[in-house]
């Protein structure tokens, strides 16, 4: 009884010791893709990102209103069509062969 007890004893002072903790910090996010869209209109537009031939919604955007708006689906350093359609779908305003890398300024008009 006395060998259980002890090595009871013996297991828990072990589990108590100090320990070695290794801290890491975490690798650093990419760069993130946005457009810092201004719509200077006087009404709301719909802003679109084409790559590889296709138009991808990025949001709506108010009129008289100023967003940053984060672009996925893209990789960074690619080579897009930014567009902005009037919610009435009678203007369209574009800017080609931007290359998107962090944020890109889009003022309409």
């Amino acid at each position: 009884m006395k060998r259980v007890l002890l090595a009871a004893l013996i297991a828990v002072a072990a589990g108590c010791g100090p320990r070695q903790v290794e801290v890491r910090t975490a690798a650093p996010a990419p760069a993130q893709n946005a457009l810092q869209v201004t719509n200077g209109l006087g009404q709301a537009i719909n802003v679109y990102v084409t790559y590889n031939g296709n138009d991808q919604f990025i949001q709506q955007v108010r009129a008289n209103t100023a967003l940053r708006l984060p672009v996925t689906g893209v990789p960074a350093g690619a080579t897009v069509t930014v567009k902005a359609v009037t919610i009435d779908g009678t203007r369209t305003y574009s800017v080609p062969n931007v290359i998107l890398n962090g944020t890109y300024n889009f003022s309409v008009p």
